[in-house]
């Protein structure tokens, strides 16, 4: 009896290291690495981490695994850091009809339809994501629980509301009109104060010059980076002008290529590098537009499970219902004849010296958060001809870099947070293997392993989960 209760002692001051204490240390061993930095992948890899950061990388041969470390194999595997997918939108989740949906799940958004998004997007990889256009309130609310713990989620970086001339009829939760030069800065200052880390601006050219400048210069002057559309030709000039960070989209609708003026423009912006704030960024988002007809055509892939996960059997049905027919749906009638041009223009920004970004639009009619971001990666290594290294990077290193959290994230070495992912195979040859991810790591934390969920470490339990 006594010795119980001297080893029950021991236990409770601590003398012996706990359970928690020692999963903090881990050793992901075996697999063919790809750090994010473009440089030589590293075969039989040894990652070691403590609590949330990466203490040492190297090779079976060259850093041995203490006995206090857990070991995750990954033979067989190609390692790389957790994917970034810039262009997201959580508060939709592949339903055809906007107007609709607007209405029917605003009340829905906090507590169902965006962290749902959430979860989906990191179980397929997305350790890091921007949200581009979402209420103000839900955006903060997500991002707080995620870094919180109260979610499980990518590392959020949000716009909050896009600001433009005017909103849309019906769209006025997650849509704000500027009015005025004073009005912009106030704006702007409100994002700021409730968190958010960029600035979504659209319809640019529609609104009075000074009223857009405004809203540039607050954002850089309270230390934000502004995402500006790209739809229209006006809308890439005066954003140029006015000093925009990242354009989103190819945009252009039809027309066959951009037209000289805006290329000159580009490679006037790109060529002035740091002396204009760093590099010009691009998100072109091709993927949905690129597949469009294929998924019309082979719709297979709209029934996978994973998008359900977070949502009601009744939210289940209703974007089932709105995506059952999908050569009837308005949002895509333009796309079969803007396809061809997206090669193109694709290269032009390549061409041009921005740097490009791996974004989705992910959300948009039949585009769900658990398939979108290898779609895109797929389309650009497999259809566009960029260089699989060039591809991780723009998913990986560039957008930390635009975001200025490179420091702490965007490739795999030491010093920097634990955001891992491994799939089975080799993904540089195969870049669609990614559609497959088997293991998600997040500061530290295996959020799924062997192609599962860890279901421990998803706290908040949601309807359909």
């Amino acid at each position: 009896m006594k010795i119980r209760l001297l080893f029950a002692l021991i236990i409770s001051i601590g003398v012996f290291p706990s359970i928690s204490q020692a999963e903090q240390l881990k050793a992901f061993v075996g697999g063919t690495l790809v750090d994010g930095t473009g440089g030589n992948v590293i075969h039989d890899s040894v990652i070691l981490v403590k609590d949330e950061r990466i203490v040492a990388v190297g090779t079976e041969k060259s850093l041995s695994v203490p006995d206090s470390y857990t070991v995750i194999s990954t033979e067989g595997m190609t390692v790389l850091p957790g994917l970034w997918d810039m262009h997201v939108h959580l508060m939709i989740n592949g339903h055809s009809d906007y107007a609709y949906w607007d209405k029917a799940y605003i009340d829905k958004l906090g507590n169902e339809i965006m962290p749902a998004s959430a979860e989906q997007l990191l179980l397929a990889g997305v350790t890091s994501a921007r949200d581009l256009g979402a209420p103000l309130k839900e955006s903060k609310n997500i991002k707080e629980a995620i870094n919180n713990g109260d979610l499980s989620g990518p590392r959020m970086y949000m716009s909050g509301p896009f600001l433009q001339h005017k909103p849309y009829p019906g769209t006025e939760a997650f849509r704000w009109g500027i009015s005025s030069e004073r009005d912009a800065r106030q704006k702007v200052r409100k994002l700021k104060d409730a968190g958010m880390d960029v600035v979504k601006l659209i319809d640019h050219d529609v609104m009075p010059l000074s009223h857009a400048k405004a809203i540039v210069d607050e954002a850089h002057k309270q230390g934000m980076k502004v995402v500006g559309h790209s739809h229209k030709p006006d809308e890439i000039r005066i954003g140029l002008k006015i000093g925009i960070d990242n354009f989103e989209h190819t945009g252009l609708t039809t027309a066959p290529e951009y037209p000289e003026d805006i290329m000159t423009m580009l490679k006037e912006r790109t060529a002035k590098g740091r002396i204009s704030g760093g590099p010009l960024y691009w998100t072109p988002t091709v993927e949905g537009l690129w597949n469009y007809e294929y998924t019309r055509g082979n719709s297979e892939e709209l029934d996978n499970q994973c998008w359900k996960r977070g949502l009601t059997k009744e939210t289940v049905a209703d974007i089932k219902q709105s995506i059952q027919h999908p050569e009837r749906l308005d949002y895509m009638q333009l796309t079969p004849k803007r396809k061809p041009t997206l090669k193109t223009k694709f290269n032009q920004l390549r061409d041009s010296g921005a740097i490009l970004l791996v974004g989705t639009d992910s959300g948009i009619p039949m585009k769900f958060h658990c398939q979108s971001t290898w779609h895109e990666l797929q389309v650009w290594v497999d259809e566009f001809d960029v260089p699989v290294m060039e591809a991780i990077q723009a998913a990986t290193y560039w957008p930390a870099k635009f975001m200025g959290v490179d420091k702490d994230l965007g490739t795999i070495v030491p010093g920097k947070y634990a955001d891992i992912i491994a799939v089975k195979g080799d993904a540089l040859k195969y870049i669609n293997l990614l559609q497959h991810v088997d293991l998600v790591v997040k500061g530290g934390t295996i959020y799924k392993e062997n192609g599962q969920p860890k279901e421990e470490n998803f706290p908040r339990k949601y309807p359909g989960n």
